[in-house]
């Protein structure tokens, strides 16, 4: 089974595998002591005592304990609002909202279906906390959903979305205004790209040089590839299954880009994952070798490329940034030569911080995977244990 996400779930779980192939993971168990945190015009604050980052993790009420189970956060608002989702021990996914208290609600979309690997994917959280992103219904078709602060569903599908099995409408992105952008997929398994208003209005695009095979054309990340001033990015998919980054501006015109040694190959290429409110793009790139590279791409075109130091140099290996804060620090995971996962954090300024979660395994596809930092720099992701489970964790600043 295929699904068109394209981002952090890369390599989680059958769902999960459609266009790239990263050992990315989940782990296990630790408890640290939170910092005293206040808010400070909307924004979390943590309090002006340095203090060593602390680490705290959790699990979804109903998180199944399996291989590939668990609970897998997406990201964290400002006021550190954390959304993801959790799959259970039936192999069905339902979404998760934890609160700064700890409070964790979960939720499905109506109509969502029950069979493995069916379910409910939010994937964006706002600063209002309304989400968005997709359900997969009995028959394998993908359906939109906007979830408001106080829990009312509204589903959506997009005009020329396909009803069948891994065809449909899949919203990846909602800014402050709750303009939501996503993809969606056709009867012939082609993806276009879609711009959802407030007031329901959808506009379609595709990206030129897009691929019109299966699973080819306009894809898009989640999380913050919608900035608030209505910019999109993403990868294209060209002919021959390789990608290349695109910029969507406000007012509908698209530029193609790639960044300086990026590779041509199926599998290779450009993927941006993240536009701040400045206009900073940042993702990965895939030489010709099939590994991994950060970029960080400036609004004036200008490109700066990174790795970790510790990432891996062969095949699968390497670094992958994943989101990029206000601020515009970037973090994501980077794999090392065993082919396990490792957190990163990096500064504006270049500098660049590496961390694990205590009970992360330390076995290929295991390891630590951080999937979104919000303006003061406090992360979420999810970690994989020695038994191949995922367990969420909140890294405090």
């Amino acid at each position: 089974m295929t699904t068109p996400h394209l981002r952090k779930s890369i390599g989680r779980s059958p769902l999960w595998r459609a266009f790239l192939l990263i050992p990315l993971v989940f782990a296990c168990f630790a408890l640290v002591q939170l910092p005293a945190a206040g808010m400070q015009n909307g924004v979390l604050d943590w309090g002006n005592t340095p203090l060593e980052p602390a680490i705290i993790t959790f699990d979804a009420p109903g998180a199944g304990t399996g291989p590939g189970q668990g609970t897998i956060p997406y990201a964290i608002n400002p006021a550190g609002t954390i959304m993801g989702s959790y799959l259970d021990a039936s192999n069905v996914y339902y979404g998760f909202l934890r609160a700064m208290d700890s409070t964790i609600t979960t939720f499905a979309a109506p109509g969502a279906g029950t069979g493995p690997y069916q379910g409910t994917q939010p994937f964006s959280i706002n600063p209002a906390r309304t989400i968005t992103g997709v359900y997969q219904d009995a028959s394998g078709a993908y359906h939109g959903f906007l979830r408001t602060r106080d829990g009312a569903i509204t589903t959506f599908d997009v005009p020329g979305a396909g009803t069948g099995p891994n065809q449909g409408t899949v919203p990846e992105d909602i800014n402050p205004a709750e303009t939501i952008s996503g993809i969606y997929r056709n009867a012939s398994l082609v993806n276009h790209g879609f711009v959802r208003a407030p007031n329901g209005a959808v506009t379609t695009f595709d990206v030129p040089g897009g691929g019109t095979g299966p699973f080819q054309g306009t894809g898009m990340s989640s999380v913050d590839c919608l900035n608030p001033a209505g910019a999109i990015v993403g990868p294209m998919f060209d002919s021959n299954d390789a990608f290349h980054g695109y910029l969507r501006a406000p007012n509908g015109m698209i530029t193609v880009f790639d960044v300086p040694g990026a590779g041509t190959g199926s599998g290779q290429g450009t993927y941006p994952t993240g536009i701040n409110q400045a206009g900073t793009i940042q993702g990965f790139y895939v030489d010709s070798s099939n590994v991994y590279h950060g970029f960080v791409r400036a609004p004036n075109g200008a490109f700066t490329t990174f790795d970790v130091p510790g990432a891996g140099t062969g095949p699968g290996q390497g670094t992958i940034g994943f989101n990029i804060n206000a601020p515009g620090a970037i973090t994501g995971p980077y794999v090392d030569g065993s082919d396990v996962n490792h957190g990163f954090l990096r500064a504006k300024n270049g500098a660049i911080t590496t961390f694990d979660v205590p009970g992360a395994g330390t076995g290929p596809g295991q390891g630590t995977i951080p999937s979104c930092n919000n303006p003061v720099d406090a992360i979420t992701g999810d970690y994989i244990d020695s038994s191949n489970v995922a367990h969420g964790f909140l890294r405090t600043p």
